[in-house]
């Protein structure tokens, strides 16, 4: 594409070069930059694209886009615009042929609940056969493919080149989690989303390079409301209206046990064997009854977006149950069949917060008993380990301590770390350092009516050890148990 065309949606000013160049792709890593590229100088938390502009220019980037006053002594073509994060979104848009157009696009948006709310979408839509693509904290998922991301929304180039791949396979629709960090960042800049959802709000992301405060997360949050047609909003939280008092699309409610264009009710725990659950009902724009087999009743919200959400679209009401019967989100609370009678999930809970909240929820269900695998990362702050050793000895009736990530620490360290805070209750464990063993072990002393909790590692495929990844996927390694048991 001819760098003039590229950069017809950007204000900006040429400071020295020709327009009139082909360029064949957009780089914003300088270690990336190759011949015929155009290189697009980020100002990151860490360090600044501008540094980098010899390097980009040396690897043979044709032309370099800048936010601020600079000059080259090579021939290269610079061209300077106010916000080069913004520049990048229009020319990614621009470049691959401005996907989004062609998509039904749907972001979701909120502390808590953006994996699971978008995996429920994507289910639900696919029942009803529309194919969905989507991009979140687990990756870019096209079909049966997984691309990796370094973040739950990825800068704007890989967003674009995703939403082009999906096009070009077939999808009608995609999902995208939207970050406070990505719309900060402006990494979704340029897409009119045909439908944002809020999920809800809470004190998260607060600190040195995320947020100043907690006024600017909820004014980042409130971004998405200004770039989408119909906003779909959990009213029960209580922060919504902060978050869409500016907004300028439409708006649809839900509610469990309040007024809304969607509300839930009657809901009950679903306990079967190998999965456990929620059963709710729904009355208002759809009226249904459904089961989830995440647990948890806060899952409820999450199918409420969705189920709103799918009223938009051309599905059934059993293609809605079907799907959200269905519906589940690699590594969280994610059940994993087994023989016996027991609950085997695997779960991402890596510190002391998100694992009383999974085990707080699963002793909602009345098990026999809770038997929690767990390490802890190294290289990390030591109170995280205090802090979840306590956690687990005071809601597990058995707690496994093994390896998680260790990084560049000894693992039987961390354990021991650990085992300072379980001491301070009067919980049960066993020390097992090799987590296949550890694993193992869970599996063979589970009773009828137990869970087991794979704690730590969760959509995580691998186990770092002193700074290299190995292949370890808690998935194959039950797979491999389970045949020679």
């Amino acid at each position: 594409m001819k760098l003039s065309k590229l950069i017809e949606l950007i204000d900006c000013d040429i400071l020295q070069g020709s327009i009139d160049i082909d360029i064949k792709n957009i780089v914003y890593d300088s270690r990336k930059a190759a011949p015929g590229c155009v290189f697009v100088a980020l100002p990151g938390y860490v360090t600044d694209g501008h540094n980098y502009i010899n390097s980009a220019a040396g690897l043979g980037a044709a032309a370099v886009i800048v936010s601020k006053d600079i000059l080259h002594e090579s021939d290269i073509t610079i061209i300077k615009t106010y916000d080069t994060r913004v520049a990048l979104a229009k020319i990614s848009s621009t470049f691959f042929g401005d996907p989004a157009k062609s998509l039904k696009t749907i972001a979701v948006t909120g502390t808590k609940g953006k994996t699971t709310t978008a995996a429920m979408i994507k289910y639900i839509l696919e029942e009803g056969g529309i194919t969905t693509g989507t991009i979140g904290t687990l990756g870019i998922i096209i079909g049966e493919n997984l691309y990796k991301t370094n973040n739950t929304t990825p800068e704007s180039y890989e967003i674009q080149q995703a939403l082009h791949e999906m096009v070009s396979f077939g999808c009608q629709a995609a999902v995208i989690e939207v970050s406070s960090q990505g719309l900060k960042y402006h990494r979704t800049h340029g897409i009119d989303f045909d439908f944002g959802i809020f999920t809800n709000l809470s004190s998260d992301h607060i600190g040195k390079g995320e947020h100043e405060n907690f006024d600017e997360y909820v004014f980042c949050k409130s971004l998405l409301f200004k770039q989408c047609r119909t906003g779909i909003i959990n009213i029960d939280d209580k922060l919504w209206q902060a978050v869409t008092s500016e907004s300028i699309c439409n708006i649809e409610t839900f509610s469990y046990n309040g007024s809304a264009d969607l509300t839930a009710c009657e809901s009950s725990l679903i306990v079967e064997p190998g999965h456990i659950g929620v059963r709710f009902n729904t009355y208002g724009i759809r009226e249904l009854s459904a089961d989830i087999i995440i647990p948890g009743r806060f899952n409820i919200y999450n199918a409420l977006a969705a189920i709103l959400l799918s009223t938009h679209f051309n599905v059934s009401t059993k293609n809605i149950t079907d799907g959200l019967r269905k519906a589940k989100v690699k590594g969280r609370v994610e059940p994993v069949k087994v023989p016996g009678g027991y609950t085997l999930l695997i779960d991402y809970a890596h510190n002391a917060y998100a694992l009383e909240h999974v085990l707080t929820t699963l002793r909602e269900y009345q098990p026999n008993r809770i038997i929690t695998m767990f390490g802890a990362g190294g290289n990390r702050p030591k109170s995280r380990r205090y802090e979840m050793g306590e956690v687990s000895g005071k809601l597990s009736d058995l707690s496994v301590i093994t390896e998680d990530n260790s990084r560049f620490e000894s693992p039987e360290s961390i354990i021991q770390d650990i085992l300072e805070g379980i001491n301070k209750t009067s919980g049960k464990y066993e020390v097992i350092p090799n987590r296949k063993n550890a694993i193992r072990y869970c599996m063979q002393i589970a009773k009828e009516n137990d869970i087991v909790l794979l704690a730590g590692k969760g959509h995580e495929d691998y186990q770092e050890t002193n700074g290299v990844k190995y292949h370890f996927d808690e998935r194959e390694v039950i797979a491999e148990i389970l045949s020679k048991s």
